[in-house]
């Protein structure tokens, strides 16, 4: 069967046979859920880098003792403006979904809330985590530091992760603004997923261990690094999500965290940190933020970030996945 032989899976039957792998490998069902749901929306929203690709690897890192299959997420430290959760060295998305729950309560609060989550793991696609912010009417934004794939401007050696940032607000009778960007020109995921499938990258996503460009998604990943966007701006931003990521949230640096990839080893120890804002009636925000992406819409060749993510997750929904078949045979291997 080759990679490129594609399958189609309604979504409902998608996330129950995900779901339905992860209990067979040993997570409890909640847990499952919540993983499965990550991992079929990301698929869903054409993120594949983060979707059925990530399955076997969770698994076996799972299996393996690395990812910690009992994890049970709880509150390290609490203000009423700071939250400090600690993922147990499980899966990032159902602590992940602990945090954003208690954040929305504590914004009704205060206004504004800070989440850090460390011991934590792979987080996927942060726009589902902003986004599930923005549906609760509040503005969210996200960091999170990953293993170094992308070294200072003007040095070799990788020390930051591809370090994505996301940024959701919410607006009336539509879906949310949501802005999700890796710190690279592309996720190292889609990288590692064009190994997977046997494909070649193009030009401009990665740097040999030479520093040379290079198609190769192997001379990418042994050795190799992410080209940073922007140049020495994207390393800039780099540092600044490992900051927050790391050095406050007490998580691995992105120098010091094993691959994601790798199926043993020590955990991750990976962080995220993220803001909850309540918007103040006062400065009349509805109303506000609509002129202004009515404006960015109305722009001829312009559209508003995110666009395409919410028409290709309506697609899917509608059509149905179209995922790599040796995924859901590796899958349903798991099952038999």
């Amino acid at each position: 069967m080759k990679m490129q032989d594609k399958t189609n899976i309604g979504i409902d039957a998608a996330l129950e046979l995900v779901q339905n792998a992860f209990v067979a490998g040993g997570l409890n069902e909640q847990s499952a859920q919540s993983v499965a749901r990550a991992l079929v929306m990301a698929e869903a929203e054409g993120q594949v880098g983060h979707g059925f690709s990530r399955v076997g690897d969770y698994i076996e890192q799972m299996k393996s003792g690395k990812i910690n299959a009992n994890a049970v997420p709880s509150v390290m430290s609490r203000s009423p403006s700071y939250l400090h959760v600690s993922a147990d060295n499980g899966f990032a998305y159902p602590a992940l979904e602990f945090a954003i729950d208690h954040a929305v309560q504590m914004a009704e609060a205060t206004g504004c809330v800070a989440i850090a989550v460390s011991q934590s793991n792979h987080c996927g696609t942060l726009a589902s985590h902003v986004e599930k912010l923005a549906m609760q009417g509040l503005i969210g934004i996200m960091v999170a530091n990953t293993p170094a794939a992308i070294a200072p401007w003007g040095g070799n050696r990788p020390l930051y992760g591809t370090n994505p940032i996301a940024f959701a607000a919410p607006r009336t009778g539509q879906d949310p603004l949501v802005i999700d960007l890796s710190l690279s020109v592309v996720a190292r995921g889609k990288v590692m997923n064009a190994k997977k499938t046997g494909q070649s990258i193009p030009e401009g996503w990665a740097l040999d261990k030479d520093g040379q460009p290079t198609t190769d998604p192997n001379a990418a990943l042994d050795g190799g690094t992410m080209v940073p966007i922007g140049e020495a701006k994207g390393t800039a931003l780099a540092l600044m999500v490992e900051i927050l990521a790391a050095s406050l949230t007490g998580a691995n640096t992105s120098a010091d965290m094993p691959s994601f990839f790798a199926s043993s080893g020590p955990s991750a120890n990976a962080g995220q940190f993220l803001i909850a804002i309540k918007p103040n009636d006062i400065s009349d925000f509805t109303s506000r933020i609509e002129a202004l992406l009515n404006d960015i819409s109305e722009t001829p060749g312009a559209r508003l970030p995110g666009t395409r993510r919410i028409e290709v997750r309506k697609q899917a929904r509608v059509e149905g996945l179209n995922v790599a078949s040796q995924y859901i045979a590796d899958i349903q291997a798991m099952l038999d």
